[in-house]
């Protein structure tokens, strides 16, 4: 039985003919791959519209919820562990304020240092976001077997894997 086609299958074909030395199953791979990324970015994006919530102010919430308790940390280290700029983390923290999903007070400790809290409200927007998402993500890969699931796990560590410093 013939495997079926998709438009990678094509945009590869178009590009064989272009270079010597081109590897249509590396291309073939790396497309796709970014395809599926894309498409769950895009369906996150959706989803997470419906609760009035960015996908920046999701990621933050994220990153400050899969701290360890008590979920607490300050701007510069959220901006670090989030990959932006502290004065991008100063736009999403005061977005989140604003929507009543954090706090940012000074450290008791400390007073110059300023500690972010999730709030009730934040954590719930955070938890029905996160099954949002996993739902998405289930359903995409949900073409593929339970084995299938694990094979691709399997192929796509060891690619990790090969790129960890």
């Amino acid at each position: 039985m013939a495997q079926q086609r998709d438009w990678v299958d094509q945009h590869v074909d178009r590009w064989r003919r272009t270079f010597d030395g081109f590897d249509p199953e590396v291309e073939g791979a790396i497309v796709r791959m970014g395809a599926i990324n894309r498409h769950i970015k895009r369906a996150n994006t959706a989803a997470f519209g419906e609760m009035g919530l960015a996908p920046s102010e999701y990621d933050t919430l994220h990153t400050l919820l899969i701290q360890p308790e008590p979920a607490e940390t300050t701007p510069a280290q959220l901006a670090e562990a989030s990959h932006v700029t502290r004065a991008a983390m100063t736009s999403r923290l005061d977005r989140l304020l604003e929507l009543g999903y954090v706090t940012r007070e000074s450290d008791p400790l400390d007073r110059r240092r300023i500690l972010v809290r999730p709030t009730p409200a934040g954590r719930a927007v955070w938890k029905k976001a996160l099954e949002l998402a996993l739902v998405q993500e289930k359903a995409t890969l949900g073409v593929l077997s339970d084995r299938e699931q694990v094979q691709l796990n399997t192929l796509l560590r060891k690619v990790v894997l090969g790129i960890q410093p």
